[in-house]
């Protein structure tokens, strides 16, 4: 799949990118249980298209720029109306020798998503 072809909540990515730049490291608390997770948010392309990839926890780090990953069974998901790749407990990062002439162009985060609510009953 190419960056360009993500949308909202697809589920089980498989995506090569080469990692544009990375945030700096950050601490949320949870709401739910109180607990604190860090995260980092990175721009990551390939030829098509750049999007913002969130990592949390034991996936910071993980990523230098510059350099080019594949990911497997990665998801999306909106964050304020803003689509970010996710790695998530299932998915995994690993690195490839493979260089990709990045697309700064067209950055799909930058589009805004309505989202969907569910009628529940």
């Amino acid at each position: 799949m190419k960056i360009e072809e993500l949308g909202p909540r697809n589920r089980e990515i498989e995506v090569t990118f080469k990692v544009v730049s990375i945030g700096e490291e950050r601490e949320v608390v949870s709401r739910r249980d109180g607990s604190s997770h860090k995260f980092v948010e990175a721009i990551v392309g390939d030829e098509t298209a750049t999007v913002i990839m969130t990592l949390w926890d034991n996936d910071v780090g993980t990523l230098e720029e510059g350099k080019t990953y594949k990911l497997e069974n990665g998801y999306t998901s909106l964050f304020r109306g803003a689509l970010r790749l996710n790695s998530g407990k299932y998915g995994k990062i690993e690195q490839v020798d493979e260089d990709i002439e990045v697309n700064s162009d067209n950055n799909i985060s930058e589009k805004i998503f309505k989202r969907e609510f569910k009628r529940r009953y």
